[in-house]
């Protein structure tokens, strides 16, 4: 017996994601929940980034915060894409100013026993959360998402954030075999992740591969590709965005790699990367988000023109070129979501 479908089905992003006519351009941004929004200041005071992240009460009124607020076209859940690595025991933490910090870096083999298969017994909490947004949001469609193996192997190697990935970089090419066996691990992790959220609920995913812009697209293909494609293959029943930050040389190889819609972020006019990317496949983006502090007039020009370049691809959901930067002020993004909803008639503004 075929289940029904659900109330989100027919909703213009999950249309778009399926490359299907759509009654507007539909909108969402990347970190829509977060520190833009005054309420999310005031929720999270107190709540430590990891905990509040295992809380279903807070990651479901979070997540809905930017719903409410700009009446965006889908939500985003709210977590952090180290969370499934905290889930399977690796000491790690967030550090506010400086982000994720693993206090024993990944260096050997050894290390990869530290790195255990995750169940949905390690995350019932993300299993409640997205049950309850799924009830609360109806036709709004919940983007589950996760980071892909190569960034996660990034901050396991380098033990935090990095500019150059230069101890990453050394074990990926100095040692293949121990590369392959780490990414290994964590695409089952990861894939796991978000099978936990598909089979709650959510009725799409965005796999975060915010560091791969890092490698030359023939050590893309080679030493990272299989892994994502992997972690795509395992979550092919729901639509799979797929998105990093400097990836404009790898945009149609990321596509290969199984993503249904493929984000892009501002360096590249949305028009050259359905060129890249090729047929079959929608694209995500792409309006830099430093342009939320333009004036009014000029943050309307650039937002027409990115609607105007999207009707290049075959479905086409609008989204910044990254995410939403902390100082951005809401009333800004929901100028934005009014223009894009409004398409390219003035009149309906």
């Amino acid at each position: 017996m075929t289940a029904a479908p659900s109330p989100a089905h027919d909703s213009a992003f999950l249309r778009a994601c399926r490359r299907e006519p759509v009654p507007h351009t539909p909108v969402w941004f990347m970190r829509q929940a977060g520190r833009a929004l005054p309420e999310y200041r005031a929720v999270r005071e107190g709540n430590a980034m990891l905990d509040a992240c295992a809380t279903p009460d807070l990651v479901t009124e979070i997540t809905l915060q930017p719903v409410r607020r700009y009446g965006v076209d889908a939500a985003i859940f709210f977590s952090d894409i180290v969370v499934p690595l905290k889930a399977v025991g690796v000491d790690l933490d967030i550090v506010p100013g400086v982000g994720p910090v693993v206090q024993s870096p990944f260096r050997t083999a050894a290390d990869l026993d530290r790195l255990p298969e995750l169940t949905p017994d390690d995350v019932p909490y993300i299993t409640e959360s997205v049950r309850s947004l799924v009830a609360e949001l109806g036709g709004t469609p919940l983007i589950g998402f996760a980071g892909a193996p190569f960034t996660l192997a990034s901050y396991l190697v380098e033990g935090g954030p990095s500019k150059n990935h230069a101890r990453t970089k050394a074990l990926m090419y100095g040692e293949p075999e121990l590369w392959a066996r780490l990414l290994d691990r964590l695409a089952t992790i990861t894939l796991a992740f978000l099978r936990v959220q598909v089979d709650a609920g959510a009725s799409a995913v965005q796999l975060f591969d915010s560091w791969v812009g890092a490698l030359p697209a023939a050590d893309y293909r080679a030493f990272v590709a299989p892994h994502s494609a992997r972690v795509l293959a395992a979550v092919a029943d729901v639509p799979r965005i797929h998105f990093g930050v400097g990836t404009g040389e790898l945009l149609a190889d990321m596509g290969r790699a199984g993503a249904d819609v493929v984000g892009v972020d501002w360096r590249v006019p949305l028009s050259d990367a359905v060129q890249r990317i090729g047929p079959g496949r929608a694209v995500q983006g792409n309006l830099d988000p430093t342009l939320v502090f333009a004036p009014r007039e000029v943050l309307d020009r650039k937002v027409r023109e990115v609607l105007e370049e999207g009707k290049a691809a075959e479905g086409h959901v609008f989204n910044l070129g990254h995410g939403v930067l902390p100082e951005t002020d809401p009333d800004a993004l929901l100028r934005v979501v009014e223009r894009v909803h409004a398409g390219l008639d003035d009149t309906a503004l």
